[in-house]
């Protein structure tokens, strides 16, 4: 007597085995993104030439964003990181996130002074990524808006940060506007990703004091 082979389980198990793998993909994946890394695209030139903007996705910088690692860390001066809109940014229409270069830390006296970033009286050093022309002054803030918040010497608070953008004569970023708090910060730049030629890790650059 010929054997009945029955297919029914076979065909009956193929789509609920499919299903449960595209949710645990789709898990996966949100679970990476919210908690571990995520990819940014840089749409203006603040960070140039570190990081080059565009409006068109397609032609600018592409990074992935570390958002584990301060977890088990503070972030450090020269750190690239990707932050939310503060809530001075906030009430100024702000709302996509920023990204910018970490330049004092919390329980340091910062002040410009000739153009120069000075931190406990000592001025920094930042040759390694800032271009021959760029100065650090007041110009780049609106005027008649809101008086600098590098207007005078401050010293920062715990749990917040000065940063700063590389592209510095054209760069809307915290000596305008005021520090970010922990809170804010999403995580660091670590990887570049667009353009291919440009693939690679993005390394916390030296900063330096000057030596007498």
């Amino acid at each position: 007597m010929p054997h009945k082979v029955s297919v029914s389980n076979q065909n009956s198990s193929w789509f609920p085995e499919l299903f449960r793998t595209i949710l645990l993909s789709i898990f996966l994946a949100l679970g990476i993104r919210t908690f571990v890394a995520e990819a940014r695209w840089i749409p203006t030139d603040s960070m140039k030439p570190t990081l080059k903007g565009y409006k068109d996705q397609l032609k600018a910088d592409k990074i992935i964003v570390d958002k584990l690692g301060y977890n088990f860390s503070v972030p450090q001066r020269g750190d690239i990181v990707v932050f939310s809109a503060t809530e001075k940014l906030k009430e100024e229409g702000f709302t996509d996130a920023f990204v910018k270069r970490v330049i004092a830390l919390p329980g340091e006296q910062v002040e410009l002074r000739n153009d120069k970033v000075f931190i406990d009286g000592k001025q920094l050093l930042e040759t390694k990524y800032l271009t021959a022309e760029q100065k650090t002054s007041l110009g780049v803030c609106a005027s008649g808006l809101q008086t600098p918040f590098l207007s005078q010497s401050v010293k920062i608070p715990s749990e917040h940060y000065l940063v700063l953008g590389d592209n510095r004569i054209d760069s809307y970023d915290g000596r305008c506007w005021g520090l970010v708090p922990r809170a804010n910060i999403i995580g660091r730049a670590v990887i570049r990703f667009w353009p291919p030629q440009k693939i690679g890790r993005i390394d916390k650059e030296p900063v330096y004091y000057e030596t007498n």
